[in-house]
């Protein structure tokens, strides 16, 4: 019996299929919902925060409780923070986006593109995770004001997410305002 909702189509074939649209590969999707680079290098880079952020806090959780074969990395026998390799990543990144090597400008290539936006996040993370390190210049990751770090990530990764998921809205919200206000 054939529904009305979804006539049955002859293919090339000579299949029958129903009027239903074809399912689209993964990849197709995320062409399509990504084909804005600036788009596609925000969402790159919150995967890659929050990514970041989660493994970052069970490796250093057990290294704190003294689980699994990770231990405090120690150069000159002092021990180097993540922050250190975060800010050397942002440090990396800004360069080679203020020599517009995977800025998407142009877009002779995406992979740089991609990449820079990979370590942007994963840079901010390992960053924003020891926040309160650097807003008091003491070590308080396991203290209580510890906590500055988590809320620092939580704020920055909004700000990611909102770019990402909410960036078109947010930017026709604030048109229709400004169209609004001129009237």
């Amino acid at each position: 019996m054939s529904s009305s909702r979804h006539p049955k189509v002859s293919t090339d074939e000579g299949a029958q299929t129903h009027g239903a649209p074809p399912l689209r590969s993964p990849r197709a999707i995320y062409r399509e919902h990504f084909a804005d680079a600036r788009r596609e290098r925000l969402f790159l880079s919150s995967v890659a925060f929050f990514l970041t952020f989660a493994i970052v806090r069970a490796i250093t959780y057990t290294i704190h409780a003294g689980k699994g074969p990770l231990h405090d990395l120690v150069v000159g026998g002092m021990h180097l923070h993540h922050l250190v390799l975060g800010i050397l990543l942002l440090l990396g990144v800004g360069y080679l986006w203020l020599a517009q090597v995977g800025t998407g400008i142009g877009r002779p290539l995406d992979w740089p593109s991609r990449l820079t936006a990979l370590l942007y996040g994963v840079g901010a993370a390992l960053t924003l995770d020891e926040f309160a390190l650097w807003l008091r210049l003491e070590d308080v990751y396991w203290a209580r004001e510890g906590r500055e770090s988590i809320d620092a990530v939580i704020l920055f990764g909004a700000l990611l997410a909102v770019g990402t998921w909410g960036g078109r809205f947010f930017h026709a919200l604030v048109r229709e305002a400004a169209r609004a206000l001129r009237r």
